[in-house]
């Protein structure tokens, strides 16, 4: 009994360790499944340089090439006014606006032709007493010069200088009856009326602010950066240049739901630049504003607000781009002959609202990356299809619009062409599905591109799969 009790344990640990060695010596192998790479699909294009029209964008206000208010020059009550002398109402250069009373002015133009009439018969009375003069003293003394007074010179001039008197006096008179007639200095359009029949006006009073209406003008504020890209003529002391020629410029504005062009030319710029904004204005210039031009076409009216294109200089051999593919503001991805991305961070010299336009910065051989790729790590190997012309951005915009309503049709799909989630979803046997609720919050933690909203959803996943004997490939551990 004693040897017993000593044995039994040493038995005991002899048959579990039979057991453990029959047990991992018969353990079959685990089942090994490779996972295939799939190179994310992107679309790209031949980086070819190119011809780009640069366009300054701004905006303005329509005013008057030339603007006046009319002022009265005589004193006297109103008695007529023109049926166009109104607010709004057209008038032609030379036409009668209105008319002040000229009774008292036709008046002083006939006191002013009398006292004309007399002076030039005192003038004559005095040069016949001249000749008279001389000839009694060259018969009483004709060996010496006679005195001025002798022969009247003095009253002469006096005469001649009274006749000068009267006729400026008569001037004034008849230009003041003139000026009882007030006519239009220009061609154009009532702004605001002041007087009316039956008022009376003194010198200085205003009558009307009216305008021209040959030209319609346009106060344009420019940057420093779109003056660099101005295609005007500098203007130095001693010189005055044409600009007829100057840039073409569409200004666009809003009638209702309608929008109207009207197209002119930059004309002058202003002499200094602004103090306070830092920007150049310059004036464009359009013909006619108030003329019949295309049907249903309104008129380019004082007041009218407008957005401006003017036409700037061509650049050649330049690179244009999609705004939407410039990353960080600073570069944007390529792929090599070998398709492979890298990225290229570009001298950006001009950029709108849909382009960006660079000079360098790209390699021969580098076609421009048209795919938003998550995660495009340098020298990622990708699969380009290359396209003939880069899609609008509308285009692209509802792609993405759909992805997010829609379910993704593959596994591929929602794992973005990161290569570790795809080797996941591809694990997952064909009898048993993803559910619906992890599949949409793996494809919005993707579309987030945050690492941290990724990794919550990646570890529901693998629970997931513990729970329905999914093998998962091992993590990588950085």
């Amino acid at each position: 009994m004693k040897i017993l009790r000593y044995l039994l344990p040493l038995i005991i640990l002899a048959l579990g360790g039979l057991v453990s060695f029959v047990f991992f010596a018969t353990k079959s192998e685990p089942q090994q499944r490779e996972f295939p790479y799939r190179m994310p699909e992107v679309q790209g294009i031949q980086l070819k340089p190119e011809e780009f029209q640069v366009t300054l964008k701004t905006q303005g206000v329509v005013q008057a090439r030339t603007q006046i208010n009319l002022v009265a020059e005589i004193r006297g009550r109103v008695t007529e006014v023109a049926p166009n002398f109104r607010e709004g109402g057209f008038f032609e250069e030379g036409e009668l606006l209105l008319r002040i009373d000229p009774v008292d002015y036709e008046s002083d133009l006939v006191i002013a032709q009398a006292a004309l009439a007399q002076a030039e018969l005192n003038l004559k009375q005095e040069q016949a007493r001249y000749e008279q003069a001389k000839r009694d003293w060259d018969r009483l003394s004709s060996d010496s010069e006679p005195n001025p007074l002798v022969l009247r010179e003095p009253q002469i001039k006096q005469a001649r200088a009274n006749i000068a008197s009267a006729e400026a006096r008569v001037k004034t008179a008849e230009r003041n009856l003139e000026r009882t007639e007030i006519r239009a200095p220009f061609a154009g359009r009532v702004l605001t009326k002041n007087v009316d029949v039956g008022r009376y006006v003194s010198p200085g009073n205003p009558l009307a602010n009216i305008y021209a209406v040959d030209f319609a003008e346009v106060r344009l504020p420019l940057t420093s950066k779109q003056v660099a890209f101005l295609r005007m003529q500098e203007v130095y002391r001693g010189e005055s240049p044409e600009l007829n020629d100057g840039p073409e410029v569409v200004a666009k504005y809003k009638v209702g739901n309608r929008e109207h062009e009207w197209v002119g030319r930059i004309v002058r710029a202003e002499g200094a630049v602004d103090a306070n904004s830092r920007q150049l204005f310059v004036y464009a210039q359009f013909d006619n504003p108030y003329g019949r031009s295309e049907r249903g076409k309104p008129p380019l009216k004082v007041g009218t607000f407008v957005t401006a294109n003017i036409q700037g200089v061509l650049l050649k051999d330049v690179y244009v781009i999609p705004r939407r593919l410039l990353n960080e503001t600073k570069f944007v991805i390529v792929a090599d002959e070998k398709n492979y991305l890298h990225r290229r961070y570009i001298d950006i010299i001009w950029s709108e609202d849909e382009y960006i336009i660079a000079r360098s910065g790209f390699e021969p051989g580098d076609r421009l990356c048209l795919t938003d790729v998550p995660y495009s790590l340098e020298g990622l190997e990708v699969n380009m299809t290359e396209v003939a012309e880069i899609p609008s951005e509308e285009k692209e915009e509802k792609v993405e619009e759909t992805q997010v309503v829609r379910r993704p049709s593959s596994p591929a799909q929602a794992a973005g062409g990161n290569p570790m989630i795809q080797g996941m979803l591809n694990a997952i046997p064909e009898d048993k599905k993803l559910p619906d609720e992890l599949m949409k919050r793996l494809e919005q933690a993707m579309a987030s591109g945050d690492r941290q909203q990724i990794r919550p959803v990646m570890q529901e996943i693998r629970k997931w799969g513990e729970e329905n004997d999914v093998n998962f490939p091992s993590p990588r551990r950085s």
